[in-house]
């Protein structure tokens, strides 16, 4: 019977003695010594030498399963030998906390096998003892308590071999929800990522499933619901609210890098059975100037359909064209019934693209209709270009949209590089809505449809976040917040409390009010807000893409501004985010890079490139001159570009940009960068390498004393166990200098190989 060991808030599986041939350069692994048979007598066969260095892991799958608050796994992986002579792979499971061990079972290739439960001590001591064979720092990044060991022996070539691993856990709670957490194995050669498949029961107030971490698709099947994460990198965390009846489920998620930065991901479920959802008043309008000709006008036909069709019967709607003019399906609202949801569609299909483009009048239209108090108000506003009719002045056109609006939420989608980025922006921002761009090659009705399907059946509105114990801003979303049903609601933002000492935390309780028909609601919790923890940084970093987002539509409202830029050019280098004002990225294959553009080389692009979402060419000016305007405000320079067709395609690329910013709601939502050379990204931070040595982009405190460490020596083990933020850092090689609050560490050859307990306390309070 295998021995329980504490739980680990993670889950990893790893084949720590098998090296692949990603660097064979290093010479490692070559071979597995040979056993020697006795002979009496010629000839004398002897057994095959099995070869490791050509054994990797080919595919990953995990199977996770929630009963009550228990998960059961199974982790399925298959190992292919791609060398010449027999292989061997030494598999090494570390053990979770929690788990239930006396249900473990290890089976390969359908035969089930035995496998060595080791504890935390001796577990630790194969850890060191792989990392400094293999010299791998990838390997760094893993660090377990207990581990399930065994040999897979032999593996000939082109064999492949499949291990599975079966077990129980107890799930974690953080708050109103379940926790839980499936890392990607990391540095073995693996030619895929994790496909992770969870399933729960569909009802049993438990919600639906998200991550912070990645993208996940839902569906049901029977009575369960089912997660799927495909190709998954990195650690997955999955949530699953809890609910009751009447009570919302609230989780807090923090990170607090140090004494006065600390980020909180506040989540809201709704609760199982809500209170009567309050209706809705949509206003759809939709550009049919002459330049919505075509495809477009195809797409935004079907876009007004669809949102028809996701209407209820409580709802009220009213469907708006404008091009020189404006008219209207009928005046006044038209309760959704079938009937006149048939009528308003008949009436989008016969629609044609003709004249200019009169925005001024259509948002006097559509934002001159009422609605009652107890009623939820939402404009969508669709256009493929700037003002052409009527009043012209993106300032002007902004400032009377805001005083028209009253309580009314607007949305807004730009179609195409003509459009005026910056005041569809900004009337969707003062509308406590969002702002989507869509570049030609993509799906128009896919956007609306999407952002459509978000405003169903609201069931609170005004939300607002208060903390005793600690004080909270920066809040992101900024501006009014809905809560609608089956959804989460995230907020992020930062907190602070001067009293809260190192090492210390600060209970308190977190309140939501909010607005229903029902009169208004209010949720609690009991929340904690740690001064120092460095696990969860992704909240962080999700914080700072947030704001970077809602600083640069400020930068484009009012203008460039120290304050800003300061704060643009801060967090982009913090958190290694790309911005207006910072780049990592490589350029392309006979691209160059220009004069500088807000103290950034913008980087030119060939006809026929692509811009890629969220990235450096976009962001700091793609043109095909390679020359791209400084940014402007509102209502200075914005329209005297109109004719410049890359400064057109400058501002829009931004303005998409930003939104996506303002609206990622996971990692997975920030695009993958691709990293510049001599540019690296470890965990929050980024690196740049300067005469072989990997260099923190953070600065250097003032004062700060240096320690050097020689990597892989028992100095190094024992700073990854006591500062697990190092383990992404020390991963990017044998040379990096990291920057602390208070001490640089450097891994360097001239370093010291141990420190005492007193040496280890004081690093760990400087850090």
């Amino acid at each position: 019977m295998f021995r329980a060991i504490r739980f680990a808030p993670l889950l990893l599986l790893t084949a720590l003695a098998t090296r692949p041939a990603l660097a064979a350069a290093q010479e490692i692994d070559r071979a597995v010594p040979c056993e020697t048979r006795m002979c009496v007598s010629a000839p004398c066969p002897q057994p095959p030498c099995p070869v490791r260095g050509g054994v990797v892991r080919t595919a990953r799958d995990v199977r996770v399963t929630l009963e009550g608050r228990i998960l059961r796994y199974e982790v399925t992986e298959r190992w292919t030998n791609h060398g010449r002579a027999i292989g061997e792979a030494d598999y090494v499971l570390p053990l979770p906390r929690g788990a239930a061990f006396e249900d473990l079972a290890l089976e390969i290739d359908g035969e089930m096998v035995t496998g060595e439960a080791l504890a935390a001590g001796e577990a630790r001591r194969i850890y060191e003892e792989i990392v400094r064979r293999q010299r791998d720092p990838a390997l760094v990044e893993w660090m377990g308590l207990g581990v399930l060991r065994t040999r897979i022996f032999p593996i000939q070539p082109g064999e492949t071999r499949t291990v599975t691993v079966r077990f129980r856990a107890v799930a974690e709670r953080e708050g109103d929800a379940l926790r839980i957490d499936v890392p990607a194995p990391r540095g073995q050669g693996t030619a895929s990522g994790t496909a992770l498949m969870m399933r729960w029961p569909a009802g049993e107030g438990f919600g639906d499933v998200w991550s912070p971490t990645h993208h996940v698709e839902s569906r049901r099947e029977g009575g369960r619901r089912v997660a799927l994460v495909e190709d998954a990198a990195g650690t997955v965390t999955l949530l699953v609210p809890v609910r009751d009846a009447s009570r919302a489920a609230i989780s807090v998620l923090t990170h607090a890098p140090s004494d006065n930065e600390g980020y909180a991901l506040i989540t809201l479920a709704p609760p199982a059975v809500s209170r009567r959802e309050t209706a809705r008043d949509i206003t759809f309008v939709m550009d049919v100037s002459g330049s919505m000709s075509g495809a477009k006008l195809v797409q935004a036909k079907a876009a007004g359909r669809q949102l028809l069709n996701s209407l209820s019967s409580s709802d009220r709607f009213r469907v708006i064209a404008f091009a020189n003019d404006v008219e209207e399906f009928a005046e006044g609202w038209t309760t959704a019934t079938s009937q006149g949801r048939a009528r308003a569609a008949r009436w989008i299909e016969d629609l044609r693209a003709n004249g200019g483009t009169n925005i001024g009048d259509a948002l006097e239209r559509a934002l001159e209709v009422e609605s009652g108090r107890e009623r939820l108000s939402l404009v969508l506003f669709l256009t493929d270009g700037a003002p052409t009719v009527g009043e012209r002045r993106p300032e002007r056109l902004a400032a009377r949209a805001a005083e028209l609006r009253g309580g009314r939420r607007v949305f807004t989608f730009g179609l195409g590089a003509d459009v005026n980025a910056a005041l569809l922006e900004q009337v969707a921002l003062d509308g406590a809505g969002t702002a989507h761009f869509v570049r030609p090659e993509e799906d128009v009705e896919r956007v609306v449809g999407v952002v459509a399907q978000r405003l169903t059946r609201p069931v609170a509105t005004n939300l607002r976040v208060r903390a005793s114990g600690v004080q909270l801003h920066g809040l992101q979303p900024a501006g009014q917040l809905d809560l609608f049903a089956g959804q989460e609601l995230t907020i992020l933002a930062r907190y602070r409390r001067s009293a809260i000492g190192f090492g210390g935390s600060s209970s308190g309780r977190l309140t939501i009010t909010g607005e229903t028909v029902d009169g208004p609601v209010t949720w609690t919790a009991q929340a904690t807000f740690p001064a120092r923890r460095t696990q969860d940084a992704f909240v962080g970093r999700l914080w700072a893409t947030q704001r970077v987002g809602w600083l640069s539509a400020e930068r484009r409202k009012h203008g460039a501004s120290s304050e800003v830029d300061d704060e643009i050019r801060m967090l982009g280098e913090r958190w290694g985010i790309p911005t207006e004002l910072t780049s990592y990225l490589v350029l392309e294959p006979g691209m160059s890079r220009q004069g500088p553009v807000g103290g950034v080389a913008p980087m030119p692009v060939r006809r026929g490139d692509r811009v890629r979402d969220l990235s450096a060419d976009a962001l700091n000016g793609v043109t095909g001159t390679g020359v791209a305007p400084a940014t402007a405000s509102l209502g200075s320079t914005a329209t005297a570009t109109a004719n410049a067709p890359a400064a057109k395609a400058t501002e829009f690329e931004r303005a998409k940009a930003a939104a996506e910013m303002r609206s990622a709601r996971s990692m997975a939502d920030v695009a993958t960068l691709r990293e510049e050379d001599g540019v690296r990204r470890a965990g929050t931070r980024s690196f740049t390498l300067r005469d072989s040595v990997w260099v923190d982009a953070r600065p250097a405190a003032s004062g700060a004393r240096t320690v050097s460490v020689i990597a892989f020596s028992p100095a190094y083990f024992s700073l990854i166990e006591r500062i697990p933020e190092l383990r992404e850092a020390f991963a990017l090689g044998e040379k990096v200098q990291v920057h602390g609050r208070a001490v640089t560490l450097r891994l360097a050859a001239d370093g010291v190989k141990s420190l005492d307990a007193s040496a280890l306390a004081a690093i760990t309070r400087d850090w």
